[in-house]
């Protein structure tokens, strides 16, 4: 999880301030902006319900006015997130935890299911990227205007 949060920390901080942050590729489709928080705010939700033993969403404004706010935001979250999910026992990650109603799993196997809701919205964001004028990050390896990992 430490990595993929690096990788979606750097598609967060390409989204461009301003305007451009309101592009979306369809009107039915999140604009950057929206998408850039969707990812954030969740990914935290989700990391602090499993820490907390009880899935729990809620919808909450963004308060962030900039991309760099986001990315602290964001990286400062995790790192009490994962603090918290880090000093759970074996027992408490094999708890079973009701997802919403919608069924019920060993707590540890949200982890796996934040990381594929984060990896997909991830993506989605980064597509986004080069029509905002923005460069798209290395993300599993080198991308066209990104040649390194770091």
């Amino acid at each position: 999880m430490e990595k993929e949060v690096t990788a979606t920390a750097k598609v967060l901080a390409a989204v461009p301030d301003g305007e451009a942050a309101d592009y979306r590729p369809d009107p039915r489709s999140r604009s950057a902006r929206e998408l850039a928080w969707h990812i954030a705010e969740t990914d935290l939700q989700f990391f602090n319900s499993i820490a907390s033993l009880k899935l729990a969403f809620t919808e909450e404004k963004n308060p962030t006015s900039n991309s760099a706010e986001l990315v602290a935001y964001y990286e400062e979250g995790f790192r009490a997130a994962l603090a918290r999910i880090r000093a759970l026992s074996p027992e408490q990650l094999a708890q079973p935890v009701d997802f919403l109603g919608a069924f019920t799993f060993p707590n540890v196997t949200y982890l796996s299911m934040l990381s594929s809701h984060s990896i997909h919205h991830r993506g989605q964001l980064s597509t986004y990227l080069r029509a905002m004028g923005s460069k798209v990050p290395a993300i599993y390896g080198p991308s066209a205007d990104e040649n390194s990992f770091e």
